[in-house]
């Protein structure tokens, strides 16, 4: 419920009919994701939380450099030499205190962004590497994680949204990245520090039109603006059904391979059967959190003692395990696989369940 102060910050987003009340709220419980806090996520994360998204997260490795101050507009001069993150987490809560914050100080590689896109709702990539943007998209493929992406170089920019409501994701464009030293960095080439300013401000509407589900988010289409010129044009796109990240023939290779998480949908379809032959539910949560909220038949056994207690489980039957995101249950269904459990971990955590199957769950 949005209070006094609330109404009166968001009061001319609210008066949107495509918004309302009810879309304010909606972007209140709504995890976002910016990685990199450069010159694309500078823009993304303060409009995101100026808009009023409930969670913020911030990723980035590096220290504020003097030369990133003509683009990278959550940092000051001040802040040369400080953690971005830190520096980014301060930029966001002296623009809204009511923003949650959550900074990760990382470089993001395939394995760390496994685990992290699952937490959120949507991603926004502003890092400036291949590396990290096809590992970014090969996770959120694998946990139909929608993704907005942008790049710029001198004077111009792209943004495009990937792996939304099954539209292409970003290797089903650029099936792989480029060679090394093929292509120059912005280091080399130079950018006018507005051009990521328009960009980023770009990928954070497309982020809220994503959390609302407004509007026609840019799947399947590449948006590519020269500046200097002011020319706009868009590039459209399909899903490759050979595609390695989100194609049909590795989704089903996946499938058939290695089911280590379970999809909510496919779980609604398998309790909705016989609930003795169905799977165990496990709940690896804190008991706090079970006090909340929790699925029914579900058995708690936080994670903390599931190495303990895990005797007690019934080898017989499948289990499927849920936390609030699905990171720690995706680490406890894998060591239960290992004792020989057939164990699989709810993809997106009961947070995705209230989102996709029942919003009568609550969230928290």
């Amino acid at each position: 419920m949005l209070s006094a102060s609330e109404l009166e910050r968001y009061a001319r987003q609210i008066v949107l009919p495509e918004l309302g009340v009810a879309g304010q709220e909606r972007l209140q419980r709504a995890r976002v994701l910016v990685v990199g806090a450069g010159g694309l996520g500078s823009p993304a994360a303060l409009y995101v939380a100026a808009a009023g998204a409930g969670t913020l997260g911030l990723v980035d490795s590096d220290d504020v450099e003097l030369s990133n101050l003509h683009r990278q507009i959550l940092h000051a001069t001040g802040d040369v030499g400080a953690a971005k993150v830190v520096s980014a987490s301060a930029a966001v809560q002296r623009l809204n205190p009511d923003v949650r914050v959550e900074a990760i100080r990382a470089r993001v590689d395939a394995r760390l962004a496994r685990d992290l896109v699952r937490e959120w709702d949507v991603v926004i990539d502003g890092s400036d590497n291949y590396t990290t943007r096809y590992a970014i998209n090969d996770a959120c493929a694998e946990a139909s994680t929608p993704w907005v992406y942008g790049s710029v170089e001198r004077f111009s920019g792209q943004v495009s949204v990937f792996a939304a409501a099954d539209g292409p994701c970003y290797r089903c464009l650029f099936p792989s990245a480029p060679r090394p030293g093929s292509t120059a960095s912005c280091e080399e080439i130079g950018v006018l520090g507005a051009v990521p300013g328009v960009i980023g401000s770009m990928q954070a509407l497309e982020a809220l039109k994503l959390v609302l589900g407004i509007g026609q988010p840019l799947s399947g289409r590449l948006l590519q603006i020269d500046f200097l010129r002011g020319d706009w044009r868009t590039v459209t796109f399909e899903r490759r059904p050979d595609c390695p990240a989100c194609g049909a023939i590795r989704s089903l290779a996946s499938q058939e391979s290695s089911s280590a998480d379970i999809q909510p949908r496919e779980l609604q379809s398998v309790l909705s059967g016989d609930a003795n032959a169905g799977p165990l539910l496990v709940d690896v949560r804190e008991e706090w959190e079970w006090n909340v909220v929790r699925l029914p038949g579900a058995l708690l056994l936080p994670l903390g003692r599931i190495e303990r207690e895990a005797t007690a489980l019934d080898r017989g039957r499948d289990v499927v395990v849920y936390c609030h995101h699905g990171t720690r249950s995706a680490m406890a269904a894998e060591w239960l696989r290992e004792q020989g459990f057939r164990a699989r971990s709810l993809a997106g955590g009961i947070d995705r369940w209230s989102r996709e199957i029942d919003p009568t769950v609550r969230r928290y």
